[in-house]
């Protein structure tokens, strides 16, 4: 018997203005994306019950978002939120859409997405933990 596993990784984007908020921890909306392959196949937005960093935290916690794409994040945030197993991919602008199939596509790295004066690369990327894990998230069935 063939098993037919599908997974789904939900993408989580804080938005202003449809675009990725340039800081995630005034952000006001969440962009909630199910991506499964390489098709969207869900999207809903939620309200962050910020602007307190255990609110935050538990907002994205409680959306099971996968991958946090963001602009700038606090130091406690961003810990709160790497603790739940949720990697973050911090430092990125541009229109929400257009950075989630970026990031589906693999050209999220393009520096037309990089938040201007900040660093970017994997070394920016926060996962769980210190020494962080492999993988591109958790995934659903």
């Amino acid at each position: 018997m063939l098993c037919d596993w599908r997974f789904i990784v939900r993408i989580g984007v804080p938005i202003w203005e449809d675009r990725v908020s340039p800081v995630l921890d005034a952000a006001e909306r969440l962009l909630v994306v199910d991506v499964e392959g390489s098709v969207l196949v869900r999207s809903a937005l939620r309200l962050l019950d910020g602007p307190h960093a255990a609110r935050v935290a538990g907002t994205i916690r409680n959306a099971g978002v996968d991958v946090l794409i963001c602009g700038a994040v606090s130091e406690e945030v961003g810990r709160l939120i790497a603790s739940t197993g949720t990697e973050i991919v911090p430092w990125v602008t541009g229109p929400a859409d257009e950075v989630v199939r970026a990031y589906v596509d693999g050209t999220l790295a393009d520096a037309r997405y990089g938040l201007p004066g900040c660093r970017r690369g994997m070394g920016a990327r926060r996962r769980r933990g210190r020494g962080g894990r492999s993988g591109t998230g958790k995934g659903r069935r």
